[in-house]
């Protein structure tokens, strides 16, 4: 009888302190537990549109706990660059303020558009969806912008133009300056979407210009890319609150090319080829239209006026 009474004696006082030091056993828990899930999250495949791009903005890791604001943008970055639908990470115990800046990011479009920029345009999204709990668990999903079929007939078609379009023994800029001159040739500005919110043809996205014969300038943007891609020309795309152009790196420098605004819609309807905004530096950008190609340096920091 007194040793049943002493282990439960015993017994009681484990309950106690188990009770009393629940909060504290827990959190060592969830923090051992955040440990092993961080040390265990690998990135396991990149498609075949990945880009082995690091930019001013954001760089791509294999790192994927998070100490700082940065690296929470970097492992964003690499994840959609890496074409993956869905990626988990885990914030670390150590980092409080983690969570806080996951939020900020998910309820903040315009940077994800920013993030987005820098990826190839086939494993850009059209949306993006973020899931974090009070554990650090954060979770994204991502839909591409591109449906299979479409990257197919895309890819399909130019395949085809390389051949009439990009000559081995050219030079890279006037390799480039084809290719611009084909889009706008063979494309019409879709003001209609542009102007009345009419969505006839899928111009925003690179198979209204090379496939339906309509842009706007997330279409003629995407198609270039698709191309300085084949070239093995880095790039990206830049955007103001109005609009998205490509910026091109060349000869040790970077660029703007904007196809849009060197296919100007005319009163007559006419169909115009220009070159004024072919390979420019900012300070003469800036000089010809500040409106709607006033864009964050911070982030599109390679175009940073000196």
């Amino acid at each position: 009888m007194k040793k049943i009474l002493v282990i439960l004696g015993i017994t009681l006082i484990l309950v106690g302190l188990l009770f009393y030091y629940q909060k504290d056993l827990q959190k060592l828990y969830y923090s051992i537990l955040r440990n092993f899930q961080n040390e265990n999250v690998v990135l396991e495949e990149k498609n075949e549109y990945f880009r082995d791009y690091d930019f001013m903005f954001v760089q791509n890791t294999e790192d994927f706990t998070p100490h700082s604001r940065q690296d929470i943008l970097n492992i964003f970055y690499t994840a959609i660059n890496s074409g993956v639908d869905n990626f988990t990470f885990y914030c670390p115990e150590e980092y409080g303020q983690c969570l806080d800046e996951v939020e900020r990011l998910a309820n903040d479009q315009d940077l994800l558009s920013d993030i987005n920029n820098f990826v190839h345009p086939y494993n850009g999204f059209n949306h993006i969806e973020t899931q974090y709990d009070s554990l650090g668990k954060v979770s994204i999903q991502i839909k591409k912008s591109y449906s299979k079929k479409q990257i197919e007939e895309i890819s399909q078609k130019v395949e085809e133009l390389k051949e009439e379009l990009i000559v081995p023994t050219d030079t890279d800029l006037n390799n480039i300056r084809r290719v611009h001159d084909y889009i706008i040739n063979h494309s019409v500005y879709d003001s209609d979407r542009s102007d009345y919110n009419v969505t006839t043809y899928q111009s925003d996205i690179a198979y209204g210009p090379l496939i339906e014969g309509y842009g706007i300038c997330g279409g003629y943007t995407d198609a270039m890319q698709l191309f300085l891609e084949e070239m093995g020309i880095k790039s990206y795309k830049i955007a103001s609150d109005q609009h998205v152009w490509n910026a091109v790196y060349l000869d040790n420098t970077w660029y703007h090319l904007d196809l849009t605004w060197d296919d100007p819609v005319t009163s007559t309807g006419e169909n115009l080829l220009e070159h004024k905004f072919f390979f420019i530096d900012t300070p003469t950008l800036l000089s010809i239209e500040q409106t709607e190609h006033r864009f964050d340096q911070n982030i599109y920091a390679e175009l940073k006026e000196a």
